[in-house]
């Protein structure tokens, strides 16, 4: 049977005195976690929550996130993490969308969490700290198990809603546990002394099965960071002697920018995933912290890793790897056809991974699924080795005069010069071509480069169709929980661009 709750109960046992997560002086080892997810199980359970129920968790990366979530799945419920820098409103609406039976939140959430439960008409709990831990000890531990199956739905994960409201991705038990044994022993290869970082928001997909399921799986330790900053990671990385450092491509940036400083023996491995990693940062961070970085590629619909950089196989940089165990991928062209080497197309998804479907949401459930392959909405394109490439986002294409430029191409040209610390390429409207291609830069500190040189830095590399005519310089990129860049957040006035 699949079941997430067995893979803590395994390592109970076989690594009970072991440290199972750390959030800085304070430790919990794997016979205290079981114990309190038993508690906070019974504690939910005398709250009135039963099997099936949904209980929505805001809560940041804390020496209570995995009590909850697991004690969530103990007693047979749904897990629903949120981000805790949402706002009422937004709670509300996941709430409400997915009829959520309890709300446990975090004393920094409670300004928005609280109201937001009001408004759903949902019981809740603040966690604070001393509070929950003297209701622990006070509930007696739930015996035995809940029962989930195989294709129960462990966790729902909502989208960002880039079009339209947020959707709910339905995770099975099944789809968690394949991703997380299939991250700890042929991705990874964690064992009980690995110690992973634990910077990535565990609310999110990435984080949730890559880091703290895959170290639950391995009897591995997670050393939390509760909100990412580069001074604190590289403090963790070293007081912890971490192993595995686990990021998105911004938090490699920082780290770079920082300085990583005195070698870090212990670390062994580097993974990326969230969004594409510019070959230069790949390079420069490997050559920085002294390790292999490997790239990987998931959305929250499957689970979420879905290729991969083996790393007992070679390696391309700039690729997102091979399908993982139990996996299959395609790219599908326009109108349906599939097509091979040397041509793009949309991924195309299906395995032991991917989602039963959006909740309460058959719609976009249908949308999603054709001839039962989940279409990713990414552009890829695979070499003669099997090896994938994403090209872009499908939405994020820019149609310029009929002419199709992929802005990661034009973002890997920029990463290039030694004066830009990070890029985002995107489509402005434009009355003569349809679309301008437009590059929003951040300068790294004491930089000189002008905007002309820089456009005519890219003018040099690409063809004539494809370099910005504008670019513009910025202090700052929005960007979102995992500090993925977010486009859709990038304004710009259609302004008269320079060249033709």
């Amino acid at each position: 049977m699949s079941d997430l709750c067995a893979l803590l109960a395994r390592s109970a046992r076989s690594h009970a005195d072991r440290t199972a997560v750390r959030q800085g002086d304070r430790v919990l080892t794997y016979r205290e976690l079981d114990d309190l997810t038993a508690r906070f199980a019974a504690l939910l359970r005398a709250r009135g929550v039963r099997a099936g129920d949904r209980v929505a968790m805001v809560l940041p990366n804390v020496l209570h996130f995995p009590v909850v979530y697991y004690g969530i799945l103990r007693a047979g419920g749904v897990v629903v993490p949120m981000n805790p820098l949402l706002k009422a409103d937004e709670i509300a609406f996941v709430l409400r969308d997915c009829a959520t039976r309890f709300l446990v939140a975090s004393p920094s959430s409670a300004d928005e969490a609280v109201p937001a439960a009001a408004m759903a008409g949902v019981e809740h709990l603040v966690a604070d700290p001393a509070t929950l831990d003297a209701q622990l000890r006070l509930a007696p531990p739930m015996t035995g198990a809940a029962g989930n199956a195989d294709d129960d739905t462990a966790v729902i994960l909502y989208t960002s809603g880039t079009t339209g409201t947020p959707k709910g991705a339905e995770l099975t038990h099944r789809n968690l546990v394949s991703n997380a044994l299939t991250a700890a022993r042929t991705l990874l290869c964690v064992g009980p002394d690995d110690v992973l970082f634990g910077g990535l928001p565990l609310f999110h997909a990435f984080g949730q099965t890559c880091a703290l399921n895959t170290a639950i799986t391995a009897g591995a330790c997670l050393t939390l960071l509760p909100r990412f900053d580069s001074a604190t990671a590289l403090e963790i990385l070293r007081r912890d002697e971490v192993t595995v450092f686990l990021g998105v491509p911004t938090m490699y940036t920082a780290l770079l920018q920082s300085g990583v400083g005195p070698a870090l023996p212990r670390l062994r491995l580097g993974v990326s995933g969230g969004s594409a990693l510019p070959v230069e940062l790949l390079h420069a961070a490997e050559r920085e912290l002294g390790v292999t970085v490997l790239e990987g590629y998931g959305l929250s619909e499957t689970s979420p890793v879905a290729c991969f950089n083996p790393p007992d196989r070679p390696r391309k940089p700039g690729s997102i790897g091979l399908p993982v165990r139990g996996v299959e991928l395609r790219l599908v062209a326009e109108g349906g056809r599939v097509v091979g080497p040397g041509e793009v197309g949309e991924l195309a998804i299906r395995g032991e991974n991917v989602m039963k479907g959006y909740w309460n949401r058959p719609d976009a459930t249908a949308r999603a699924f054709q001839e039962g392959w989940f279409h990713s909405g990414d552009l890829a394109r695979v070499d003669d080795d099997g090896y994938y490439f994403i090209v872009d986002r499908k939405k994020d294409l820019v149609i310029r005069g009929g002419y199709n430029v992929y802005p990661r191409e034009i973002e890997e040209v920029l990463y290039r010069h030694p004066d830009v610390a990070e890029a985002a390429v995107i489509g402005v409207p434009d009355p003569a071509r349809g679309e301008e291609v437009a590059a929003v830069v951040v300068l790294r500190p004491g930089a000189l480069i002008t905007t002309d040189e820089l456009r005519d830095y890219v003018r040099q590399r690409v063809a004539a169709y494809k370099y910005p005519r504008i670019v513009r310089f910025v202090d700052e990129l929005p960007k979102g929980a995992t500090g993925k860049i977010l486009k859709r957040d990038i304004a710009l006035a259609p302004p008269e661009p320079s060249g033709t």
